[in-house]
């Protein structure tokens, strides 16, 4: 899942939503340098892209949509699924969507503890362009399709991705529905656990 969809997951906790997004611009295994609870955040990151990548329902998904898109259907379907619960966000949260991100942009965060510039360029690109208020339109998936696109290092057609999503758009709904259904429970209970 994109943004919008690693925040979701995130416990409702505004620091750990941080946490959770510096995890993508965190490599390496020793995290020690880095407070409990952003180590907790990048753990929860790679959690949330482990599962995901071995959910089989999704796995079939991005088999079934590599031709079309090659080499990166699995960052497509990243952001379908954040385009589709940006959608159906209502089926899946209590709190409404606009709250939602409101809290996580007005959340008291302490830059220094997340050392790294490139991971508060997207954080104030992202509160700039109203990303994760777009996630829900066309708009959000053709500008988030088109942005990544130029991110990756070799020649792709992401570009293409809200075109594919049209022409599979049943497939795609039902996989995002079955993958929900599985990950909401196997989270909450990660988060009993830690």
């Amino acid at each position: 899942m994109n943004f919008l969809g690693h925040l979701f997951f995130s416990n409702n906790d505004t620091e750990l939503m941080y946490a959770n997004i510096f995890g993508d611009f965190v490599k390496g295994k020793d995290l020690s340098m880095y407070p409990e609870k952003i180590q907790k955040g990048i753990l929860l990151h790679r959690t949330i892209d482990d599962y995901i990548d071995h959910h089989p329902k999704v796995v079939e998904l991005i088999h079934h949509l590599y031709g079309p898109l090659p080499k990166i259907a699995g960052i497509a379907v990243d952001l379908y699924f954040d385009h589709l619960l940006g959608q159906q966000w209502d089926n899946y949260s209590d709190i409404e969507l606009t709250t939602f991100i409101q809290q996580f942009n007005d959340a008291p965060i302490n830059r220094t503890e997340f050392p790294k510039n490139d991971f508060w360029q997207v954080i104030d690109r992202m509160k700039k362009g109203e990303w994760l208020k777009h996630s829900a339109s066309d708009y959000g998936l053709r500008k988030s399709s088109e942005g990544v696109s130029k991110m990756i290092s070799f020649p792709n057609v992401l570009h293409q991705a809200p075109e594919i999503f049209e022409d599979n758009k049943e497939r795609i709904k039902l996989t995002f529905k079955e993958f929900m259904e599985d990950a909401i429970p196997f989270f909450n209970d990660y988060f009993a656990q830690n």
